[in-house]
């Protein structure tokens, strides 16, 4: 004699149990992964014969959630971490010449070589005055954002006021400084790395 089914009802809470719980760990697993990954990434830098990264990795990664950073017109800038965004972040300096120049024109190349995870990269660019926006006509990445350079900003990147020059950050899709390059970096290493950081996110 077959048994008896279970009714239809308990069925369905089965269902809605499993999905929510699959829903729990997706939602986890936003928040979690980008900082396991870049702490698997700092850790394979100190493993010999082991590929590393080109920038300073910071481990563990900074947190910089508290931080309210706000475009130039004064709203709010969103993290947006569901949205796996990531970020490079420039303060520039007040006076944008050929160095800044170049450096935007970098990202620009950098930017572009995402491809279809281009859009998941946001360009910040910190500048309170015009002196420090790139010149008229410069070819800007397609997620380039004014931001304002507010004291809690420079506070919160080490080594932003860099007598050789402009540096660059990377903070991931949560909020977490995870990388700096210093001024007169190879952008081809920071393409490197972050595209092994947008792929694994």
């Amino acid at each position: 004699m077959n048994p008896t089914p279970p009714p239809v009802d308990e069925r369905s809470r089965n269902r809605n149990r499993n999905r929510n719980r699959i829903a729990l760990l997706a939602v986890i697993a936003v928040f979690v992964l980008p900082i396991l990954i870049a702490m698997w990434i700092a850790r394979a830098d100190r493993i010999p014969g082991a590929t590393g990264v080109h920038g300073h990795m910071y481990d563990p990664a900074r947190d910089l959630r508290g931080l309210d950073i706000e475009l130039a017109d004064g709203a709010g800038y969103p993290w947006r971490p569901q949205e796996r965004t990531w970020r490079i972040v420039v303060v520039a300096p007040a006076s944008c010449g050929a160095e800044c120049t170049a450096l935007v024109a970098d990202l620009d190349k950098v930017w572009r070589l995402f491809g279809r995870n281009a859009e998941r990269v946001d360009v910040l660019w910190a500048c309170e005055q015009e002196g420090c926006m790139p010149p008229a006509g410069a070819q800007l990445p397609g997620t380039f954002t004014r931001i304002r350079a507010s004291a809690g900003l420079r506070a919160a990147l080490p080594g932003v006021d860099d007598p050789a020059g402009t540096p660059v950050y990377v903070l991931d899709p949560n909020g977490f400084l995870v990388l700096r390059y210093a001024p007169g970096f190879d952008p081809a290493g920071l393409r490197a790395d972050l595209g092994k950081l947008v792929r694994l996110v």
